[in-house]
């Protein structure tokens, strides 16, 4: 969606507000589509004394696998961005503005990259997850496997003649 702040930047106090939603079906992350259903934007650009704040709220479903057992999950996940307007930067290493060259600014730019910048590195289906079974690969969730009460640390195995003396 493309925003024409000229009436923003040119008068005190002026708001231009939007809701509206954003299809990111075809957006990849790591093999996999995780947004099943569009991305609902509300945004508004404020004119403060002279200085204008993007303030951006999206809120989705996050379809992707629990990254320690690898099932499935939704989360509903809901971000809120605020953002600085310039129509000229003066300096390039200035981040903390985002440059709005002849009063327009793309958005969907603008909220793509701040959601994936502020998704999870690490998403579990719970916060007790206990994974997979590194040698048979069962999901400890469901229950217990009986790998880890005959398997021994090849390591430890002097140990445990000390033990059984």
């Amino acid at each position: 969606m493309l925003l024409q702040l000229k009436e923003v930047f040119l008068n005190d106090g002026h708001r231009l507000d939007v809701d509206y939603s954003l299809p990111m079906n075809d957006f990849e992350i790591n093999g996999d589509y995780p947004f099943k259903s569009p991305v609902r934007v509300k945004a508004s650009a404020v004119n403060r004394a002279g200085l204008v704040e993007l303030k951006v709220n999206a809120v989705f479903d996050y379809t992707t696998r629990c990254d320690r057992c690898f099932d499935e999950i939704v989360k509903h996940l809901e971000f809120t961005f605020a953002h600085g307007l310039a129509v000229e930067l003066i300096d390039d290493e200035n981040d903390e503005y985002i440059e709005t060259p002849d009063y327009t600014l793309e958005l969907d730019k603008v909220v793509i990259s701040d959601i994936i910048l502020n998704l999870p590195s690490k998403i579990l289906c719970r916060e007790d997850c206990k994974g997979l079974c590194p040698k048979c690969g069962k999901n400890l969730n469901y229950g217990d496997c009986e790998c880890y009460k005959k398997q021994i640390d090849s390591r430890l195995e002097i140990l445990k003649q000390l033990i059984d003396e």
